[in-house]
């Protein structure tokens, strides 16, 4: 995208932003895709997002009490902010845990404006970390190890890896139905630990019969109104806030067809 500025008496053609800076309600900021015609986050806010969709639901600061290390696995990183909440999460409930992470992200250069716009506001050091892995696509420090892998999702997962908890934010079903297939959540499927969680913000039936055909098992996450409750689903069933009757009655019609990969 091209846009014209003007410059000392001339104007000049230089690269635009292809993805709008926007406010939400919290103060912090997210991006409109002109591409997929969505913005990566609710209005509500992209950092009480992250918190109230992946990071409470998947019991990361819980999790990090118990554990030397952790493994993430962040599918559609965008701007970042589901990781950052993660890690600020995961490092204010134990400081000296171990984080092995991967990111997925179609167009690494979200990565990049969100840096240079100061979209990220975690504690220090996250930050600086994920300016780091926008800029090099990957990272070591004492205590994290990381890759932003850029491309398809469906063909840059992890070979012989499993995450402790799975990060999956992408686009909405009708805007990225290619993320959302029983295919994909199959291979999701297999990078999630037999203990892990996997946690998004979709509540779309067709979503959850998906992830039930991927051999996981699925429950609620908690949420302020039906609006902003998403999915969380695990191998064993355990642990589960369960799915309304309602949403459950849901699941029995045509709603819940899953999407295929062609």
């Amino acid at each position: 995208m091209l846009e014209s500025v003007p410059q000392a008496g001339k104007t000049v053609v230089v690269a635009a932003p292809a993805w709008a800076v926007r406010p939400t309600a919290d103060g912090s900021l997210t991006f409109y895709s002109q591409r997929f015609g969505e913005a990566f986050h609710a209005r509500e806010g992209a950092w009480q997002e992250a918190w109230e969709k992946f990071v409470w639901p998947c019991r990361l600061k819980e999790r990090a009490r118990a554990r030397l290390r952790l493994r993430l696995l962040d599918v559609c990183y965008g701007l970042g902010h589901n990781t950052a909440a993660a890690l600020s999460a995961i490092w204010q409930a134990h400081p000296d845990c171990q984080v092995e992470w991967v990111g997925l992200e179609l167009e690494p250069a979200v990565a990049r404006q969100a840096t240079a716009t100061g979209a990220i506001t975690a504690p220090t050091p996250v930050p600086e970390l994920l300016a780091a892995l926008a800029r090099d696509h990957q990272l070591q420090t004492p205590h994290f190890r990381g890759q932003l892998r850029p491309g398809d999702a469906r063909r840059r997962l992890p070979s012989n890896w499993q995450a402790d908890a799975i990060l999956l934010d992408p686009f909405s079903p009708p805007r990225c139905p290619s993320l959302w297939t029983v295919e994909f959540l199959s291979a999701l499927a297999r990078c999630l630990a037999p203990d892990g969680w996997l946690a998004t913000y979709s509540r779309a039936a067709a979503i959850r019969s998906a992830l039930q055909q991927a051999g996981l098992y699925v429950g609620a996450t908690p949420g302020r109104d039906r609006r902003s409750v998403g999915t969380l689903a695990n191998w064993r069933g355990c642990q589960l806030p369960a799915l309304p009757p309602q949403e459950w009655e849901h699941l029995q019609t045509r709603a819940a067809v899953p999407y295929r990969d062609p």
